[in-house]
């Protein structure tokens, strides 16, 4: 019987040898990898079986995060992360030098809004003003739907479901770095920051007495409206814990994760409605850069090779592409990138 991933590969370009398409085949799969259900063991399969399908997910990634222990990895992946602090910082030193300009920058949005008939922020926020437990639960999802709970996302995500985290940290920097060009080059005051003629309310100074609780105030961007990456990144998480599990309920929350922060972002007066619709194709550009990176490495690397194994570099170089070297073997992708790999491609027209 002839599976899938011996199937001969027709919609690739004639003008390379089947060879090198079955080469950019396998990549491709191996790419997609990301979106296949965890592999566990037999007895793995039979225990988690045993328990009630909203539990399997949480049960996996307790189960791994039991097993831990501290390796290079996890410090490098620590100080990646940590390092992107330092560019928020020199975007916020820039913005509040030129607080004038942002503020005009979101008069200019509220005009482009207005000509598009789509300024409803203000009287949406005025009809939300009338339930005052509604304002104060968006105020806390505002504070803590946001980096404490992806962070805690993420948590779950890199001990349960590895090849998922690492395509989302990679789609998170990047599109945080998209993000910063606009943020450097187009500083954009939030509603709540326009003159009171605008008619916007800051619900969380109004609720807290402080514009950012609990938040330092180096940490904070007064002007990075746009685009929103509130919306963004919720949304990229989301899409992450989508692809991590079968469960409805998980998959419920997953979608209903962007849908509450661009409703909160809204009616709290901290974002207009281009702004997470602006996010949007910003985590797109991420993405895809993040997935043409993995897709390019398992297409010209194999970690397998006597030079990769001598030199060490396959493993840093698959770590920074967002591509969990584990998973690949379970699957069976490494030995076939390598077979592939390692074969003469000029002058041979089929494996």
């Amino acid at each position: 019987m002839t599976t899938k991933a011996t199937q001969p590969v027709r919609d690739l370009p004639r003008a390379t040898t089947l060879g090198q398409r079955r080469h950019t085949y396998i990549a491709a799969q191996c790419t997609a990898a990301w979106a296949a259900p965890p592999i566990v063991n037999e007895a793995g399969v039979r225990a988690l079986n045993a328990l009630p399908p909203a539990g399997n997910a949480l049960t996996r990634a307790l189960s791994a995060s039991l097993r831990w222990r501290p390796s290079l990895q996890d410090g490098a992946e620590l100080l990646l992360l940590t390092l992107a602090l330092p560019l928020y910082y020199l975007v916020r030193g820039q913005a509040e030098e030129r607080a004038g300009e942002a503020v005009q920058r979101g008069a200019n949005v509220v005009a482009l809004e207005k000509s598009l008939g789509i300024f409803w922020e203000v009287d949406l926020q005025s009809a939300a003003l009338d339930y005052g437990w509604f304002v104060d639960a968006l105020n806390a999802f505002y504070l803590y739907g946001h980096l404490p709970l992806i962070g805690a996302l993420a948590v779950w995500l890199y001990f349960g479901h590895r090849p998922q985290y690492l395509l989302m940290r990679n789609a998170f920097l990047i599109s945080g770095g998209i993000a910063l060009v606009f943020y450097l080059n187009f500083p954009t005051a939030p509603p709540r920051l326009l003159p009171e003629r605008f008619g916007f309310e800051d619900t969380l100074l109004h609720q807290y007495g402080h514009e950012r609780p609990l938040t330092p105030s180096f940490f904070v961007n007064q002007y990075a409206a746009m685009p929103s990456m509130h919306f963004g990144w919720n949304m990229l998480v989301g899409l992450a814990i989508w692809l991590s599990t079968k469960n409805i309920f998980v998959r419920g929350l997953a979608f209903l994760m962007p849908v509450a922060m661009f409703t909160t972002i809204v009616l709290t007066a901290n974002h207009y409605i281009l702004d997470p619709v602006l996010a949007i194709p910003v985590v797109a550009a991420g993405l895809a850069i993040a997935l043409a990176g993995r897709w390019l490495v398992l297409r010209v690397l194999s970690p397998e090779s006597n030079a990769a194994k001598e030199s060490g570099l396959a493993y840093w170089v698959y770590w920074l592409a967002g591509i969990d070297l584990t998973a690949l073997r379970q699957r069976g992708c490494v030995r076939r990138l390598h077979a592939h790999w390692e074969a003469p491609m000029r002058g041979r027209e089929a494996y």
